[in-house]
């Protein structure tokens, strides 16, 4: 089970065996040292420095877009996922009574910025995931004429559950509504493909297993929607002619790139691309199988120490995230005892997370066995 992308990308410390990117991901060296290029740049020439990068923005837009199955002209650069939550959600002219579906188990930047509507009149709606998931069936359960918008994440960041986007997406659109996706969890672990899957936005962060930095996230809305999205936070980079400084009433950007807004993160931006240059080293679905049969193979491992395992697994739902529990064993005391070995994941008291990457390996896995 030889990784398909090579862990000589990275300047991971030797005594870490990092198991942690639901978390946080790890810069590859290429992303590194790029940034290190532009802080220099910066810093011995000032905006002369900033040039180059602002003259590759369109490339850059161009880059992730194709990441994310959507076009240049679809992308825009924020500061993280709960930025473009709430562009979506504020751009929508919402009546009292209409109704939005989400999970119950949503990280909070895929539901407070849905919750804040109710203050308008918006009802929202939860999959009551304790007891069933958003499955097609069951969204078409829940889903009338007053549904305008369905929210839910690509993979669930508590237990890896993954979403079938394409039919939830086809589901809500059967009743005119909206579907959109966090894919913060998905994106550079899967394949992702917004328009073949018919799904009308994607947003999430870059830091986790994209490989960038955090303060830098993204909204992939389809252009053909452009003009049923208000911008209601508008900057002097939403205009068409950005460099008319005093025309303040000329047309938007004809792109999703007007909810910008203001100067975008540059340096976030170039490491994104170097770390996508990454995982490019290996095809999207040699990205998927390996994650795949990595977490496989922890949870026959686990179920072999009668670990509890927290993640609903199948053909279709399973991901890079693994979450279990030892019977008898508090999550947090062994969560500082994996720490102490080493080995990084994330606990929490109701279970360890782990989320292997393209680069870790077998031998990875074994590691946090043998800690076990």
């Amino acid at each position: 089970m030889k990784p398909p992308i090579s862990r000589e990308h990275f300047a991971l410390a030797p005594e870490l065996t990092y198991l942690n990117h639901a978390a946080i991901g790890v810069l590859p060296i290429a992303a590194r040292d790029a940034a290190m290029r532009f802080v220099a740049g910066h810093a011995t020439h000032g905006v002369l420095g900033l040039v180059p990068y602002e003259n590759a923005l369109l490339q850059s837009r161009a880059r992730l877009a194709r990441f994310v199955g959507a076009r240049a002209n679809e992308v825009a650069y924020l500061s993280n996922t709960s930025h473009a939550a709430n562009i979506l959600a504020r751009a929508i002219t919402w009546n009292v009574g209409d109704e939005i579906i989400i999970n119950d188990n949503e990280f909070g930047s895929n539901a407070l910025p849905w919750l804040a509507l109710r203050e308008q009149g918006v009802i929202v709606r939860m999959v009551a995931t304790a007891h069933e998931r958003m499955t097609p069936d069951v969204l078409a359960r829940m889903v009338n004429t007053r549904t305008r918008l369905v929210a839910t994440s690509w993979v669930s960041f508590i237990d890896g559950y993954r979403h079938d986007l394409a039919a939830l997406a086809e589901v809500a659109h059967s009743v005119n509504a909206y579907f959109v996706a966090d894919v913060i969890q998905g994106l550079g672990a899967f394949p992702c493909e917004m328009h073949q899957w018919g799904v009308d936005a994607v947003f999430g962060g870059t830091q986790k297993w994209l490989l960038g930095q955090p303060g830098l996230g993204f909204l992939c809305l389809k252009q053909t929607l452009l003009d049923e999205f208000r911008l209601r936070l508008p900057g002097w980079r939403s205009l068409e002619d950005i460099w008319n400084f005093l025309d303040y009433d000329q047309p938007l950007d004809a792109s999703v790139a007007r909810f910008e807004a203001g100067t975008p993160n540059l340096i976030g931006i170039e490491v994104l691309v170097h770390a996508l240059d990454v995982l490019d080293t290996a095809s999207a679905q040699a990205r998927a199988d390996h994650i795949l049969a990595l977490t496989d193979y922890l949870v026959e491992a686990l179920q072999k120490k009668r670990a509890d395992i927290l993640s609903l697994r199948g053909e279709h739902i399973s991901s890079g995230i693994v979450t279990f529990r030892i019977p008898d064993v508090d999550p947090i005391a062994l969560g500082q005892r994996l720490a102490e070995a080493g080995i990084v994941i994330t606990a929490r008291t109701n279970g360890i997370r782990v989320s292997p990457h393209a680069y870790s390996s077998v031998e990875d896995i074994n590691r946090l066995i043998e800690i076990i």
